[in-house]
């Protein structure tokens, strides 16, 4: 394969609202997106749907959403010889509240402690996978990648401060945090400033050596290149619904690097994949064709 993908798959029902839900009304709506999620499972499905040969690496229940899970992942063509289906550890489940003002999602999500991988003795040398996308929610099973496969490129899909994407962090070639990481790790309130922003990445990149992107949505992105603070507005465009906005743009990125596209290409060439996903419902939903990102 030529990018493994690391980390949580769940299972996603998007409802979308009028209006952010107040407490103690009923809402009665016409319909509902449901597919799998998950931040790894999402990127390794776009990956897949590009065309590129892709593996997934993490773990989904014996139960009804941990079936409907495998089989979307295996008719887009991701190779799931590292998933481990679990007995008694549920599907990771996600009720996503949309808000039709401003597309922005609220995610509440059910799901046990993960147990630990026990299939990574089948991270074999045959598999040399040229890239590696991680999203912190399978630690050992990410370090055990970083090991197996030393030349591969790694990316770090790191959404909020835990002692996985700490550790992680410091181990990949890329560390792409969203402004939450950013802001809550560097304790600052915004980043909308150019001398905050610039010693926020300064801090993320004493973490280790990688190349620093922070994501900020409809703010577009923060990267540090030759040790210099560069901003990329975001595309102009009328969300719908922001779920799996992010997934689309780690995927991208990872197909970016595995095609040898320059850094600033890739980020652009991500954030137009980004751009069209929010203006379609739901996560896998909306990831948008590679011709269509292309012309773009």
């Amino acid at each position: 394969m030529d990018i493994l993908c690391v980390g949580h798959a769940a299972y996603d029902v998007v409802l979308s609202l009028p209006h952010f839900p107040q407490e103690d009304q009923k809402y009665v709506l016409e319909q509902k997106t449901e597919c799998g999620g998950g931040p790894a499972a999402n990127a390794a499905y776009l990956l897949a749907k590009w065309g590129v040969s892709t593996g997934f690496m993490g773990q989904v229940g014996q139960d009804v959403y941990g079936r409907h899970i495998i089989l979307e992942l295996k008719e887009i063509g991701v190779d799931l010889q590292l998933l481990q289906v679990n007995d008694n550890n549920p599907t990771p489940y996600s009720t996503i509240l949309v808000n039709n003002k401003n597309g922005s999602r609220t995610i509440l999500n059910v799901r046990k402690p993960p147990m630990p991988l026990k299939n990574l003795d089948e991270l074999s040398s045959k598999l040399n996978p040229k890239v590696l996308l991680m999203d912190g929610h399978e630690l050992g099973a990410s370090l055990k990648a970083l090991e197996m496969y030393p030349k591969a490129q790694s990316i770090l899909d790191a959404g909020s401060v835990k002692p996985a994407t700490l550790e992680l962090a410091s181990k990949v070639d890329y560390l792409i945090t969203s402004k939450y990481f950013a802001l809550n790790f560097c304790q600052t309130k915004s980043l909308h400033n150019d001398n905050d922003a610039a010693s926020c990445l300064q801090k993320l990149q004493q973490l280790g050596q990688a190349q620093v992107v922070v994501t900020l949505g409809q703010h577009g992105l923060l990267y540090l290149e030759k040790g210099k603070m560069l901003r990329l507005p975001a595309r102009p465009v009328v969300p719908v619904d922001t779920t799996g906005a992010g997934d689309v743009f780690h995927g991208a990125f990872a197909f970016g690097l595995l095609k040898g596209f320059r850094l600033t290409k890739n980020l652009t060439f991500s954030s137009a994949a980004s751009a069209l996903s929010v203006q379609q419902p739901g996560a896998r939903t909306s990831i948008p064709k590679l011709e269509q990102v292309q012309l773009f």
